[in-house]
């Protein structure tokens, strides 16, 4: 469910979770819901809210969600190499791909990826597939990703 807001930012949704409180009188119903958001020129960020109504819940996911952008190096529409991000049970790996391979990745992951503007992506997630524990574990191996001359810009040398 991509939607397009006034900050020309695409938004995600990535899961939906309904909670039950039981009371007096019934069952009082909650939702929380995990929203990607990007711009799909290397930002991407990511919420999660929690509301009486499924559309508040996404407007907070959304409204941090971009309080929470982030830079991603882009290069050639894949990243510039191999990484893997962890996050408590669940791992993923990212390896950049050739033009023409498309986004080989799971829900979770995909949702990052498109996000972010990377079209061409090899993805493989091991572990826990708790969608929110895949998404903040994508998040931490973008935030690995380096350029060649951020490289050479961090050790002083030409490579």
């Amino acid at each position: 469910m991509a939607t397009e807001s006034k900050t020309e930012s695409k938004e995600q949704v990535v899961q939906i979770r309904r909670c039950a409180c039981v009371v007096k009188g019934g069952r009082r119903f909650s939702f929380a819901a995990l929203v990607v958001v990007g711009d799909g020129n290397g930002k991407v960020g990511w919420g999660y809210g929690k509301a009486t109504e499924v559309p508040l819940a996404v407007d907070k996911a959304v409204k941090q969600g971009n309080k929470s952008l982030e830079a991603v190096p882009i290069i050639n529409s894949t990243i510039p190499h191999r990484v893997i991000g962890r996050y408590r049970a669940s791992e993923v790996l990212l390896m950049p791909a050739k033009p023409g391979t498309g986004i080989i990745a799971g829900a979770c992951v995909r949702a990052v990826v498109e996000s972010v503007g990377i079209s061409n992506i090899l993805t493989k997630s091991f572990g826990s597939t708790n969608p929110l524990n895949l998404v903040k574990a994508t998040f931490d191996a973008l935030r690995q990703l380096r350029t060649r001359e951020d490289i050479q810009r961090l050790r002083g040398v030409e490579l």
